[in-house]
């Protein structure tokens, strides 16, 4: 008797927390389902509020004629010292860029659409991405001259800086080997300056859109915000090390404390380069610096 009455009641313990389950459940997918299809109504009106953008034809074939006749047909409209001014750069380095980066990036290949008109041409698309990182502009300042719009600017530019670390960068973005160190030195002896490799400095940028809560960390004595630029170049310019970024309250021993241009040489991974001065075996070398260094 009493394992019947147990069982009736362990029955109706399970009947309830079943019937309560089920009422969370339910109320659980109802509220859910509620809720995203709110979202997703929410979503469709936005999109239907969205604009489509529209269709400018740019007649992009005449922005491609007029940047030839400007500067590179044989006879332009702007003479040499003009092209080196606004490319930042001489036409036949700016030439062999374009050349590599229509064979060996497919972004800058010229191509057809699927009517066969012809898309924007290398030189359009090398030039957008010069003008906007030489001049610091907008990407929608070139739409009128060379035809093409903002946001395929932005590619251009993209893909150009993206192109140029992968195409130059093992030749261009590297420390001097032992070949480049005694190259240097025979320059720098023959110049009159024996056991010099380059010289170092900083200057600095103005960063016209500094945040008002940053400006007195990056301001020095003419009152406007500067970023420091590190650099180490040689003879021929060459840049061997750069350091961008500390802020223009440091003196030049500040940035160069922050700077990793003597790791290597702290950590004894420096190439070694032995040469002889008056007869003397050297195996250090130096950089031609102002002042404020220490010797």
């Amino acid at each position: 008797m009493a394992s019947s009455s147990n069982n009736t009641f362990e029955g109706s313990l399970d009947d309830a927390f079943d019937e309560h389950f089920d009422q969370f459940f339910y109320h659980c997918f109802d509220t859910t389902l509620e809720n995203l299809i709110i979202a997703y109504g929410d979503e469709e009106e936005a999109r239907k509020k969205r604009k489509n953008r529209a269709y400018i034809e740019r007649n992009r074939e005449e922005g491609h004629v007029r940047l030839w006749n400007d500067y590179f047909s044989e006879t332009p409209t702007y003479p040499e010292n003009i092209f080196r001014r606004r490319f930042r750069m001489k036409k036949p380095l700016f030439m062999h860029i374009v050349d590599r980066l229509s064979n060996e990036v497919q972004f800058f290949r010229q191509k057809k659409d699927a009517l066969g008109r012809l898309g924007l041409s290398t030189l359009q698309k090398c030039t957008a991405a010069i003008r906007v990182l030489a001049y610091g502009t907008a990407a929608d300042t070139v739409d009128e001259y060379l035809r093409l719009g903002e946001s395929t600017t932005r590619k251009c530019v993209e893909h150009f800086v993206e192109g140029i670390i992968n195409l130059f960068g093992d030749e261009y973005l590297r420390r001097p080997i032992p070949a480049d160190l005694q190259r240097l030195l025979d320059i720098g002896e023959y110049r009159g300056f024996p056991r010099m490799i380059g010289s170092i400095d900083c200057m600095h940028w103005e960063w016209k859109n500094c945040p008002t809560a940053w400006k007195g960390q990056y301001c020095r004595g003419s009152g406007k915000p500067t970023i420091v630029l590190e650099a180490v170049a040689s003879y021929d310019l060459w840049i061997w090390q750069a350091f961008f970024g500390p802020p223009g309250t440091l003196n030049d021993i500040n940035v160069l404390d922050r700077s990793p241009v003597f790791d290597d040489i702290i950590k004894g991974h420096a190439p070694e380069v032995t040469y002889y001065v008056n007869g003397r075996e050297y195996h250090l070398t130096y950089y031609l610096t102002d002042d404020i260094y220490p010797k």
